[in-house]
């Protein structure tokens, strides 16, 4: 026998023996609900030691696969409790009575069915989608014009990003109360207004997207800016030899050359603006009188995240606010998809 490979393996066995008994004595320790304050240090020295042990043993089948799957644990175990095991119980939970604590009976289809029934949960829909459209066009275009801008010659370029990124790191409820008071002090004032802008539904609507438009403009801005950075010079001297004019280098080389960034910015700003919450609570709080389908709502500037808060933890009916989560999902899952695959699929053409 190979003298290195048996001392090798004898080292990866003593290894794993030792991190195998750290590991039982410390859970021992906590399940029997000992106070000794360093419990937790035979653990971490256990889970080491088994993975040291794994990976020095020489002949060990598919050796490299349990590697990476043990370095890549922690960030399984985390993506697995904080979104898979939610989204699945979530699903369970949206076909019961589920009350926040315990279920008492077993529903099937009432929450879906009752969702549907609801004006309000339709009409915050409708107006998601709009908002998402509106804000895919107004964002990205604000966004790529101001890095055209940022990439120009023009001085004091690193004044420029950092004031069109700055509000992106203003937290949404924050900002919302800003502009509230924007809207209702500064606004009024400045156009002789008799209400604020966010006193009326319609305008209220407007307000938001204005508001989603400042915040997060700045972010898609920087994603066009590497974008555009990474355009070959000589493509650009070579267009500017030829006698291509600003509008045709824009139009015939810029833009095909950064569809796959187009790609990344309208699935952010999709996505972005699909899960709009914060904003739409600090400013309007989804307020506005409106009347649709034949009754009258107060919630007109409502939007579907802020429609399915309100049910879940503000009405207490966690139940139904599930069975509106789940679909709220697979309406953003299958939009983001069809996006995606549209994109791609002008990124060939172009």
């Amino acid at each position: 026998m190979n003298t290195p490979s048996a001392l090798k393996r004898v080292m990866s066995l003593v290894m794993l023996a030792a991190g195998l008994g750290l590991l039982i004595w410390a859970l021992v320790m906590d399940f029997s609900g000992s106070k000794v304050s360093y419990r937790g240090l035979p653990l971490i020295i256990g889970v080491i030691a088994i993975i040291i042990g794994l990976y020095f043993f020489p002949t060990l089948k598919h050796h490299r696969t349990i590697i990476n799957v043990l370095f890549l644990f922690p960030l399984l175990f985390a993506f697995a409790v904080t979104v898979i095991i939610p989204l699945v119980l979530g699903i369970r939970y949206s076909f019961t009575d589920w009350d926040g604590i315990r279920i008492r009976n077993e529903v099937g289809l009432d929450n879906y069915i009752r969702m549907f029934k609801d004006p309000a949960f339709i009409w915050s829909i409708a107006l998601t989608f709009l908002f998402v459209v509106v804000n895919m066009i107004m964002v990205n275009l604000v966004a790529f014009l101001l890095a055209l801008l940022c990439t120009s010659k023009i001085k004091g370029l690193g004044f420029f990003r950092a004031a069109y990124f700055l509000p992106n790191l203003i937290g949404g409820i924050v900002l919302g109360y800003i502009w509230q008071f924007t809207f209702s002090n500064v606004v009024t004032k400045i156009f002789n207004m008799k209400y604020s802008m966010i006193a009326d539904t319609g305008t209220a609507f407007i307000a938001v997207i204005i508001v989603y438009i400042w915040q997060y403009a700045g972010y898609i801005m920087l994603i066009y800016i590497t974008g555009l950075n990474t355009i070959p010079g000589d493509v650009l001297e070579a267009s500017a030899i030829d006698g291509a004019t600003p509008m045709q280098t824009l139009f015939e080389i810029k833009i095909p050359m950064i569809a796959p960034t187009i790609t990344i910015c309208t699935f952010l700003t999709l996505t972005s603006a699909f899960k709009q919450f914060d904003v739409n609570l600090a400013l309007t709080n989804g307020k506005g009188s409106l009347d649709i389908f034949g009754n009258y709502l107060t919630n007109g500037t409502e939007m579907l995240a802020l429609n399915i808060y309100n049910t879940a933890v503000i009405n207490q009916n966690y139940a139904l606010g599930q069975a509106k989560a789940v679909l709220f999902f697979i309406i953003l899952a299958c939009v983001s998809i069809i996006q995606v695959r549209l994109s791609n699929k002008k990124e060939v053409e172009l």
